[in-house]
């Protein structure tokens, strides 16, 4: 079976919303995550911890639009590191929310977050 499975993928998510819930969050490029909260209208400095954990209870590993297996990152402060790519329903924005995340130790690393503009991503 390729990887993730569905058990991979539950725990990544469990670990993703365990660290979030204590804001060890770190933003991989920080000014495209300003644009796209700017552009959904949420604050990052007020909200974007609510943001994560609603979307994080929302998401199951059937939303997973990732690669098979995970590609790892190319960007700096993740190199090698595996990216957790998800695709979900957000009520809150009325869309399909596309989000990417990395994890190290108790960090959640945030790629991205975004309106999901195609299939996938």
């Amino acid at each position: 079976m390729a990887r993730p499975s569905h058990k991979e993928l539950n725990g990544k998510l469990q670990t993703a919303l365990k660290s979030v819930h204590a804001n060890r969050i770190i933003l991989v490029e920080p000014a495209a995550i300003v644009a796209d909260a700017v552009s959904l209208g949420y604050s990052i400095r007020d909200e974007l911890q609510v943001v994560l954990i609603d979307l994080l209870n929302s998401t199951g590993p059937e939303q997973y639009v990732g690669h098979r297996p995970p590609e790892q990152s190319y960007e700096t402060k993740i190199r090698d590191l595996e990216l957790w790519a998800f695709s979900v329903e957000s009520p809150r924005f009325e869309a399909l929310i596309y989000f990417k995340f990395s994890l190290h130790g108790d960090t959640f690393y945030l790629v991205s977050l975004h309106v999901c503009h195609r299939q996938g991503e």
